[in-house]
């Protein structure tokens, strides 16, 4: 059977499905629509609006200023305040509504099948990591069926309204596959493209999670997909979650076939659902019915079809499902990879899967927890030098320098240097500028040298694989002053975002009963309010208060920096998360032939008190040989959570808020591809 014809075979006892399910449902979905009558915005149960209220606050999808602004005016019972936060988060957008969505957009592609030399377009899949993507099992059947489809991302017109090239990858079930016809998914692997790196790094991929609290009845959803094989469309804002089944979502919003396998995402654009099917009008007999009222017929068209809702699979029963899957180990990584709040990396290295029903095959068998590993001391006799510009780079008086930041031990300098340089001139390209040769940059490294002295001074422990819910612990400093700095710098982190002193957090656990401490609860608000996970901003603060804290580590970063720093001429510094740290105390060591004409700062934590009053320069002040500063952040980065700078800082440096990509929030690639950072930087290289 051709591909084609068993689509439209699948597709059918899908709608008979979903049918089915609507006219079930239909004496809750008038309770709904008489407790909407009646003037209830959200008519959901108190549990889940308490869930979904606390979710918004927790990932500042509604400011804390804002919500308290709106239920204390009046006493309120908690349901009614439960609404008054949903209302806010209904009716007003924050300015990132957009952009998310259009880097949301980005994950979402065609699929589409070669047939009878002809290709055909089947319906739409989207990245839920960095090489998985999903769409519906009527869409791909089978591993065979999988193998004639190709993927189509950036499927889409320009923002003047052109259409714009899209990029084609294959699939690749044979490195991973899985289905299942009754929740009408399928999970197939991205092969990558001339670019051998996961399409994921590209376009973006989006987490799912199996936490609660993501939508509730009256609140409105959002779907990008390709109707009919059109280029990508998306529909917003006149729709809403109108019945919660175990498995399933109905939902009122304008789709076409195409949509098979669309993301539906909510106003934070977190998926919700795998958008499936739309559901058609029926008589008394199950039979479907056109707008005219008469029966539908194959020939009609879908067109005719009187379609009265949609309905969607459930993200979290679909995470269930791959939870309890008897998978290999390379089939489990790659689950893993869609991340902490999926639950598959926690049901695999600490609990086992989520609760779920097992397959025929039989549970699963859950390896043991992860333990914690001495860090590997790196030896001086291996330590990695820094890389000089060749001479006469940017006519011999003026200097480019880098300055890395965290988690570069073991890696290549000159390679490091060519990332950093493709950055930026990505950047250049975009502002008009010449680009740079990666040659002609000083790039200092300290990786290994850092990593040696948190070893001999710190013993820091090192995990390669725990629950999110230790990160906190796990990765703190060992001695009692620097773990004091690093629990200073966290606490203060989470304050500046608005986190309440007391309210349910996201913790990013799934089946764990255990209270986690003040720590990892802050820890934890900050890993759910950006797009960085809580290992990596555990990181990067506990190396930051390691380096404040210690003097012996301080001067030992600070000596091997020097080691590869011009003693000359003018310098136009790049600085990186601790790198920007390093190099606000680096200018008060330079050479006095040194002169400062630009500082960019990018993901910086310098906007926290609890970095900047331990600066050697005693900050918060501009040092005066830095002529000029401009510092670059992220708003969803939550390293660089203290920033704008302007606001504590002495006049003298501008701020520039930019939006990086998905999962990249603090990438210094993402920061130097922005055109506005990459032409501050390189107008200060000419003549």
């Amino acid at each position: 059977m051709a591909a084609t014809d068993r689509f439209r075979e699948e597709r059918e006892r899908q709608v008979a499905a979903a049918a089915a399910r609507y006219d079930e449902t239909g004496d809750e979905r008038r309770a709904v629509e008489e407790q909407q009558d009646a003037g209830v915005a959200f008519p959901d149960s108190e549990e889940a609006l308490a869930a979904r209220a606390a979710r918004l606050l927790d990932r500042q999808a509604v400011p804390a200023a804002m919500a308290v602004a709106a239920v204390r005016a009046e006493p309120l019972a908690a349901t009614a305040a439960y609404e008054r936060i949903l209302g806010v988060s209904k009716d007003l957008q924050a300015w990132s509504f957009l952009p998310r969505g259009a880097r949301a957009a980005r994950t979402v592609a065609r699929i589409s099948v070669r047939e009878n030399g002809r290709e055909l377009p089947l319906g739409t899949g989207f990245l839920v990591s960095p090489s998985l993507l999903m769409t519906n099992h009527h869409v791909l059947t089978d591993v065979e069926a999988a193998r004639q489809c190709f993927v189509e991302f950036d499927a889409q017109v320009t923002v003047d309204n052109t259409a714009q090239p899209p990029t084609r990858l294959e699939l690749d079930p044979d490195g991973f596959f899985v289905t299942d016809e009754r929740l009408d998914f399928a999970l197939v692997l991205v092969a990558p493209g001339p670019d051998p790196r996961p399409p994921g790094e590209t376009f973006g991929w989006n987490r799912l999670s199996a936490q609660p609290g993501k939508l509730v009845i009256g609140e409105p959803v959002n779907v990008i997909g390709h109707p009919m094989g059109r280029l990508k469309e998306i529909a917003v804002r006149d729709n809403m979650l109108q019945v919660r089944l175990d498995d399933f979502l109905h939902y009122k919003t304008d789709t076409e076939p195409g949509n098979s396998g669309s993301p539906v995402f909510n106003d934070q654009w977190e998926v919700v659902a795998l958008h499936h099917s739309g559901v058609p009008r029926t008589d008394e007999q199950g039979r479907t019915l056109r707008r005219d009222g008469q029966v539908w017929q194959p020939g009609d068209g879908d067109d005719a079809i009187d379609w009265v809702s949609n309905e969607g699979v459930r993200v979290s029963s679909i995470l269930k499902h791959l939870a309890a899957l008897p998978l290999a180990s390379r089939q489990r990584e790659l689950l893993a990879g869609m991340g902490p709040e999926s639950g598959l990396r926690l049901a695999e290295a600490v609990a086992g899967p989520v609760a779920a029903p097992a397959p025929a095959a039989g549970p699963v068998t859950a390896p043991a927890p992860a333990v914690a590993a001495p860090r590997p001391a790196v030896e001086k006799a291996t330590t990695r030098a820094g890389l000089r510009a060749r001479d006469g780079a940017f006519g011999g008086t003026r200097h480019l320098v880098f300055l890395h930041g965290r988690s570069q031990e073991g890696k290549d300098p000159e390679k490091l240097r060519r990332e950093w340089a493709a950055g930026l001139n990505q950047g250049l390209v975009r502002a008009g500028l010449p680009p740079v040769d990666p040659a002609d940059v000083w790039f200092p490294y300290y990786g290994d040298r850092l990593v040696q002295s948190l070893t001999v001074h710190e013993a820091v422990p090192h995990l390669t694989e725990a629950p999110t819910a230790r990160a906190a612990e796990a990765v703190a400093p060992a001695t009692a002053t620097a773990r004091a700095v690093y629990e200073e710098i966290i606490g203060e982190a989470a304050s500046k975002w608005d986190m309440p002193p007391e309210g349910r957090l996201a913790t990013e656990r799934i089946g764990l009963d255990d209270v986690v401490g003040t720590l990892h609860k802050r820890l934890g608000w900050l890993a759910a309010r950006s797009d960085l996970d809580a290992w990596a901003i555990a990181l990067v603060f506990r190396d930051v208060a390691a380096y404040l804290d210690d003097r012996r580590i301080r001067d030992e970063v600070l000596d091997c920096v020097l080691e590869t720093m011009p003693d000359a001429g003018e310098v136009v510094l790049v600085s990186h998360s601790l790198g920007t740290v390093v190099g606000l105390d680096l200018v008060t060591r330079l050479s006095p032939g040194v002169n400062f004409v630009h500082l960019t700062t990018a993901g910086s934590p310098l906007g926290l008190d609890s970095v900047y009053s331990r600066l050697l320069v005693g900050g918060p002040k501009r040092p005066d040989i830095v002529a000029d500063w401009l510092n670059a952040w992220c708003p969803t980065d939550a390293v660089a959570i203290g920033c704008p700078l302007v606001d504590d800082w002495a006049d003298g440096l501008s701020d520039l808020a930019v939006v990086n990509a998905r999962d990249r929030a603090h990438s210094i690639v993402e920061y130097l591809a922005h055109a506005e950072v990459a032409r501050s930087i390189g107008g200060h290289l000419g003549d």
